[in-house]
């Protein structure tokens, strides 16, 4: 029987209950616009290095950046792990449509990146 002490049952508790409200968000979630992918890729750098927009570098390695993250996996060779810009836009709009276990934010659902935020930090990762 797993024990836990009263704070590892709370964290417990916690991410039981993150977790099920993702997989319950996942299955309302919205559909990405169609967008036109000619962003900005210095636009598109400065959001993903804001922290209080995109953020990337709390969780992913960006070769280059200061103070990456190592929660997720390391941007780079992006052309070859996604089929194209779209593909790449649609794991940045919600990554919970995919892994319904996702820590990354839906930035697109959840309106936390603009329209052309997206497509500008779409056209940045896609570069490396």
């Amino acid at each position: 029987m797993l024990s836990l002490r009263p704070i590892q049952a709370s964290a417990f508790a916690l991410a039981l209950a993150l977790g099920l409200s993702t997989l319950t968000l996942a299955a309302d979630a919205a559909e990405m616009p169609e967008l036109e992918f000619n962003g900005n890729a210095e636009a598109g750098k400065a959001i993903a290095a804001d922290r209080g927009k995109g953020n990337c570098l709390a969780c992913h390695l960006i070769i280059g950046a200061e103070s990456p993250g190592a929660i997720g996996p390391a941007l780079v060779a992006m052309q070859t792990r996604y089929p194209s810009k779209e593909a790449l836009a649609r794991q940045i709009w919600d990554a919970t449509v995919k892994a319904p276990e996702a820590a990354m934010p839906p930035f697109g659902r959840h309106e936390i990146l603009s329209n052309q935020e997206l497509v500008d930090v779409v056209e940045y990762v896609w570069s490396l």
